[in-house]
């Protein structure tokens, strides 16, 4: 079996390596810890421009209509990157939950907006520091009104929507959040991660709207994380690889008692252990 990724695969990721190259690359990132920002506002406007906010997205709703295995590919070259950008929240959570479990009505309204960068989303689980669970769920909805609060929210500053998991009459619901409607605040979270920025989102009886099926939301949200998890485990392998590649450079520059010290052995087996 063929594991590998297709030529037309190959050659996006080619292409999206030399477009973060040719943007900065770790600079970025430094640049946003460095200048206490939460994104790079110049980068996310290039992605958007380039349409893999809509690589997902099908023609119909004017986006590029590509798989899976597309967006992993740009999941790696992000994680090699460490781009700064609000691609996760809003392309492997928000935009997958609308593509999956929307409305016509809803996908209409909210997915063309996506590729466009008019409309960024993130998702909003979490209410306390233990591990997010249907019991410990506090966050409610009556009728269309959502009431809570939702901590390590991604990206909250910069996205116009959020998924939120709630409480309904019938069990966990997804909900659709306009995050500029009325009764809806953020405040920015410490964190340990300084390129990426959290925040803590209170709902005040804001409008909402339902996704999927009334008590299916828990099951709708495990399926949710279970593919994001793929795409943020790309990511890990870009970001590693970079990794190896940095380290592989500087032995093959850095000279010791006159030689490379990636001729020594000991250093290539450091090497080959990664």
């Amino acid at each position: 079996m063929n594991l590998d990724f297709s030529d037309d695969q190959k050659f996006l990721q080619d292409e999206a390596r030399k477009f973060f190259d040719k943007e900065g690359g770790l600079a970025n990132a430094r640049k946003v810890m460095d200048e206490s920002i939460s994104h790079d506002d110049s980068l996310w406007a290039k992605i958007v421009e380039l349409g893999w906010t809509g690589i997902r997205i099908p023609e119909e709703y004017d986006g590029l209509g590509l798989g899976h295995l597309e967006l992993c590919v740009i999941a790696e070259e992000i994680g090699r990157a460490l781009a700064p950008i609000p691609f996760s929240s809003s392309v492997y959570l928000f935009t997958e939950t609308i593509i999956k479990y929307a409305s016509d009505e809803i996908k209409k309204e909210i997915l063309p907006k996506l590729v466009t960068g008019e409309v960024v989303g993130t998702y909003a689980v979490a209410e306390d520091m233990a591990a997010v669970s249907e019991a410990n769920l506090s966050c409610s909805v009556d009728g269309d009104a959502i009431n809570g609060t939702k901590i390590a929210v991604p990206d909250a500053d910069l996205a116009t929507h959020a998924i939120v998991l709630a409480k309904g009459s019938s069990g966990i619901e997804l909900r659709l959040v306009d995050l500029n409607s009325e009764g809806v605040s953020t405040s920015l979270q410490k964190n340990l991660d300084k390129s990426r920025s959290f925040y803590k989102v209170e709902l005040n009886n804001s409008k909402s709207s339902l996704l999927g099926e009334s008590g299916a939301g828990w099951d709708s949200h495990v399926h949710i994380m279970d593919q994001a998890a793929v795409l943020f485990a790309f990511e890990q392998v870009g970001g590693s690889q970079q990794a190896l590649d940095m380290a592989k450079q500087y032995a093959m520059e850095r000279y010791a008692f006159g030689r490379q010290i990636g001729s020594y052995q000991a250093i290539k087996h450091k090497l080959a252990d990664m």
